[in-house]
């Protein structure tokens, strides 16, 4: 048998003989199930599966995992009980993140979900320590999700540095498997498919990100791994996430502030003809952003498509150190460390880093803010990646668009309405 963590998993029964662990102990369950004249598949727990040619069924859904037919077992583990040292995080929270802290920790060992809707740069992470220790601290295992593995990656260090006395698993696909039962684990989403009944916490950060919010086995997955409170974590909910908070089946914290107490920076408009994207970036906007590197130091610029990368940024290169990144760039969170060291002056970038990435001193540009690829949400989480730090909290953002759209109306008008608000 080998040497690996599976407290509180359930693996198929392929994995389970690839590991050589037939005999270890475990419940056995089958992988999909006949409910109501359907097929439903146990760890995804979606519906509309396929059939095989050879008659049995199989989930596409969750194949990322390894595939599952009507003839495949789930072997799900026995959960292992957390040993984990305190809290070595001794920053200070401003009143609002103490107020919204309380209520995180009360809902946590209440095992109530609830709902921390704060601003981009109010500091998130810093108010979920109280409650993360508080569940390890009962003997449970805690979770720390995320649909990103950007997000997962940036978060991993910062929550071993806040426990470091507290063995923390890292969980994305292609990572090393654990070889010792962690209490906390770090974890993409999808890896939470591989749990059951597990996590007396989970934190599921950047909630409203894709993947998430478009695979309902997501957040089938989550429901299926805890065995208390799921702490969701967002600037910007979804529509479903909303109505629960006013109908108040979910609890709610909110943050109107950023941890520095100055407003978010708003988005400034810059027009440009439609034949300027991207293969020709006009002489004042190339200034502008030689001004931007100038005040703030460093530049994300983001862009609609990984065919705009190579093409802005060879027109970018007489500003200087110029880098791209995009989903499958194996490279990019080095790249994300050069900007955030200087070693880069510009990174162009898709989405990737709408979310979760904190740059200090980072100005913020959108080229092509008028695509349909970006939503208002979207908007919001790339003008947010500006002005994070106390010591430049007015980064400059720009959206440059041919035209104005309702999403970059939207955005703008959300910003400014955060900015108004009287903070709790």
């Amino acid at each position: 048998m080998m040497t690996m963590d599976v407290a509180g998993m359930q693996l198929s029964d392929d994995e389970v003989a690839a590991a050589g662990m037939t005999q270890a102990p475990a419940a056995q369950v089958p992988a999909l199930v006949q409910r109501h004249g359907r097929w439903w598949c146990e760890r995804c727990g979606q519906t509309n599966l396929v059939r095989l040619p050879d008659g049995r069924w199989y989930c596409p859904h969750c194949v990322v995992l390894g595939r599952l037919t009507s003839t495949s077992q789930l072997y799900r583990f026995a959960n292992a009980a957390a040993t984990a040292g305190p809290l070595t995080w001794h920053g200070q929270l401003t009143p609002a993140q103490a107020q919204a802290a309380r209520e995180v920790t009360a809902a946590a060992l209440a095992r109530r979900d609830h709902l921390v809707w704060a601003v981009t740069g109010a500091g998130k992470t810093e108010l979920l320590f109280l409650a993360v220790a508080a569940v390890l601290a009962r003997g449970e295992r805690v979770a720390w999700a995320s649909p990103r593995v950007d997000v997962v990656l940036e978060l991993a260090p910062r929550l071993q540095a806040a426990f470091a006395t507290t063995p923390v698993a890292v969980r994305y696909g292609g990572a090393p498997w654990p070889s010792v039962a962690a209490p906390l684990v770090v974890t993409t989403t999808h890896q939470l498919l591989r749990y059951y009944h597990a996590f007396g916490l989970i934190i599921v950060d950047e909630i409203d990100a894709f993947p998430y919010a478009a695979e309902s086995g997501l957040a089938y997955a989550v429901q299926q791994a805890k065995l208390g409170a799921m702490i969701a974590l967002t600037a910007t909910p979804s529509a479903t996430l909303r109505r629960a908070v006013s109908r108040q089946t979910i609890g709610v914290s909110r943050l109107t502030r950023r941890f520095h107490g100055h407003p978010l920076p708003v988005p400034q408009l810059q027009l440009v003809r439609a034949a300027q994207l991207p293969n020709r970036l006009a002489p004042r906007l190339l200034r502008q952003i030689a001004r931007a590197l100038v005040g703030a130091g460093r530049l994300l610029l983001f862009v609609p498509a990984v065919a705009w990368l190579s093409v802005v940024a060879r027109q970018l290169q007489q500003l200087g150190h110029v880098a791209t990144v995009h989903a499958t760039d194996p490279a990019r969170q080095a790249k994300v460390q050069a900007l955030r060291r200087g070693a880069v002056d510009i990174l162009v970038t898709t989405t990737i880093l709408e979310r979760g990435v904190t740059i200090p001193h980072c100005a913020v540009m959108v080229l092509g803010a008028n695509s349909p690829l970006f939503s208002a949400a979207a908007l919001i989480q790339m003008a947010g990646r500006a002005g994070r730090a106390s010591t430049s909290p007015d980064d400059p953002v720009w959206f440059v668009t041919p035209h104005v759209t309702r999403n970059v109306l939207a955005a703008r008008r959300e910003i400014r309405a955060l900015n108004r608000a009287v903070a709790p």
